[in-house]
């Protein structure tokens, strides 16, 4: 499944690549796309979003709510 996250505090490459190490630690097989313009990341994952969001917040990372479609 294909889950969006809003990271607000994600403002440079150091930032993506510490949450993609992050997340790729916590399930190996995620593919994650994360853009520091909209400061969304993208994680295509079979974990639970709760288990992804508490990733990032782990690694020091803000998530807010997606906008809605």
């Amino acid at each position: 499944m294909y889950l969006e996250f809003v990271v607000p505090d994600m403002a440079c490459s150091a930032c993506v690549k510490s949450i993609t190490r992050a997340i790729q630690s916590f399930d190996g097989s995620a593919e994650v796309n994360a853009n520091t313009d909209t400061k969304q990341v993208t994680v295509s994952t079979s974990r639970a979003r709760i288990e992804i969001e508490q990733t990032i917040m782990a690694a020091g990372y803000t998530v807010v709510s997606p906008p809605s479609p």
